[in-house]
């Protein structure tokens, strides 16, 4: 690479951002505004020329220092006397000045963080503490270093105040049996506020929610109390088929008179198998019916 091709290369980049300017055009991304309406000027030229110089009288040692190389996973913005150079760089190799480039290595792939536990006042005046754990990456890494100071810490601090926002407007029971639904609400949120940060939110999970311990005693309770009731119900449902059961039986033995008989005969055979040492003597119904007369 020549310097007359850098120099065409700069230039070009300049006045392509003025013509923008002028015709009113939004501007691409990886372009950022400054101040200096001039470019970089006599003395931007100058120190370029300079440092073309001392590459070339050092060469080939120079190499190390001009010669750089970035992962597939990674990519490399450059700023040419403070101004950004074009878009990102790689993966492979690339060529910067060491007088006048400067570069950045931006990882492209996903990262997580937790979101600290957050103490939260719901929409029914309930206290709770939730965390989450946030899936994040680097979209455009051109945005994320020239849009935005630290995109860690502030994608962090996003997470913590969109979990509180968005917490604040739901009772505690939706808190308890709409984790996903929150989650997803969290994730469409923040992934639109770091849409100009170029980070591109990949997934929110919930990890706990943690009540008062008062408030969980209290819930434990109403618990157990609705159990022991649905159980009172279904012990009185029982005896009342019971009963429907035993009134049909009833009607059926008071049809057949040797009825009882059988059944005496059948309790008696139960009980000599299951205890020996006992021996029952059935008295029939109709010899008590005989003495009353």
């Amino acid at each position: 690479m020549t310097c007359n091709s850098k120099i065409g290369e700069q230039t070009t980049y300049v006045s392509e951002f003025f013509n923008m300017q002028q015709t009113g055009q939004p501007m691409k991304a990886g372009y950022t505004a400054s101040n200096d309406n001039g470019g970089n000027g006599f003395c931007g030229l100058l120190l370029m020329l300079i440092s073309f110089i001392l590459i070339a009288a050092t060469f080939p040692f120079s190499l190390c220092s001009c010669v750089k190389v970035v992962q597939e996973y990674e990519r490399a913005v450059i700023f040419r006397l403070g101004r950004l150079l074009g878009g990102a760089k790689g993966p492979g190799i690339f060529f910067i000045i060491p007088c006048t480039d400067e570069y950045r290595k931006v990882d492209l792939r996903t990262r997580t963080f937790d979101v600290p536990p957050q103490e939260i006042l719901t929409k029914d005046s309930v206290t709770v503490q939730m965390d989450a754990v946030v899936y994040y990456r680097v979209r455009d890494a051109t945005m994320a270093v020239t849009n935005v100071e630290n995109v860690d810490g502030a994608t962090r601090l996003l997470a913590q105040t969109t979990l509180r926002n968005m917490l604040g407007t739901k009772s505690l029971s939706e808190i308890l049996t709409d984790r996903e639904q929150i989650a997803h609400g969290m994730l469409a949120s923040l992934d639109q506020a770091t849409d100009v940060w170029g980070i591109q939110v990949e997934r929110i999970e919930i990890k706990d929610v943690r009540l008062p311990m008062q408030l969980q005693r209290a819930m434990a309770a109403e618990a157990e109390a609705a159990r022991e009731a649905r159980a009172k119900v279904i012990a009185a449902e029982g005896e009342k088929n019971a009963s429907v059961q035993l009134k049909e039986a009833a009607d059926v033995m008071a049809s057949a008179p040797n009825a009882m008989q059988l059944r005496f005969l059948q309790t008696l055979n139960t009980i000599s198998a299951e205890k020996n040492s006992t021996i029952v003597f059935p008295i029939p119904i109709d010899l008590l019916s005989a003495l009353k007369r």
